[in-house]
């Protein structure tokens, strides 16, 4: 009597789909994980996460994988083709992970306080204003996933951050005028932190580079530019050079178009009352 062969779980998602597809013609190449992860030159936990679908391909790599495994383009095409249902949730989570790590971050923001810099009370305020409704549970998991993510300010050493704000944001009273005043408060300590610089976009601007919305440039420790990009029904992050550049140029444009950083913190004590 044969023995059965131990069947692989099914992937749920499409990114398990395309870990398995990777897996797949791993193996057909006589390659190890660790073996296949080093022509690569990613880590062997990287390429363990990806077949197993919990970390998806970004584009270079997936480029990659079709030369060394001659795949034909078969990974490009599928981190091109990826629906958003799978897409979003795992670019979300893949950002994550590479902002715990990165050593520098250029933020614009123009929706709510920047994730880092919000206050405990001011993040509730965000997710209870979210459409549908969540859970109170849901509601206080992401304000603590929220609040622990600040933990990189903490970091030694920390990243280089740099935000621009529009003034707009400063002036929405999210939760009330308790929950604002200790949020504008908050924002002038950290304004003085020295790895820190922090603008303000005002209001009444002739021309403007960030009109198309929020966006965030990050460096890795391995000094690679990625871009990270959210929008009403999700988020991605890409490594395109060109894309990039594109968001380092229009952050470089902002930068010049916002108040400087002295001013930025008069505006913030004058919304304080500490003229």
């Amino acid at each position: 009597m044969q023995p059965q062969r131990k069947r692989r779980k099914k992937p749920t998602t499409a990114w398990g789909l395309v870990g398995a597809q990777v897996a797949l013609f791993r193996g057909l190449n006589g390659l190890t994980q660790v073996e296949l992860a080093n022509r690569v030159t990613i880590s062997g936990e990287l390429m363990s996460s990806i077949e197993q679908g919990r970390r998806p391909l970004l584009p270079d790599l997936a480029r990659e994988l079709d030369r060394v495994l001659n795949t034909k383009g078969v990974f490009e095409v599928a981190t091109d083709n990826m629906p958003e249902v799978d897409r979003y949730p795992v670019w979300a989570e893949l950002y994550m992970d590479l902002e715990r790590h990165a050593i520098t971050l250029s933020w614009y923001e123009c929706q709510v306080v920047p994730g880092l810099l919000q206050t405990e009370r001011y993040a509730r305020a965000v997710f209870q204003s979210r459409v549908p409704a969540l859970s109170d549970d849901e509601i206080e998991e992401h304000v603590a996933s929220r609040i622990a993510r600040q933990g990189i300010l903490h970091r030694k050493p920390p990243p280089t951050i740099s935000f621009v704000v529009s003034e707009t944001v400063l002036r929405d009273q999210l939760g009330g005028a308790e929950v604002y005043e200790e949020q504008i408060r908050h924002l002038r300590t950290c304004a003085d932190l020295p790895f820190i610089s922090f603008q303000v976009m005002p209001l009444g601007r002739e021309s403007h580079a960030g009109l198309n919305g929020p966006f965030i440039v990050l460096e890795t420790p391995a000094h690679q530019l990625l871009g990270y990009t959210e929008a009403q029904r999700g988020s991605q992050v890409f490594d395109d050079p060109d894309e990039v550049s594109i968001l380092a140029q229009k952050y470089a444009m902002l930068r010049t178009q916002a108040l400087n950083v002295e001013y930025s913190k008069c505006l913030l004590d004058g919304l304080l009352g500490e003229r």
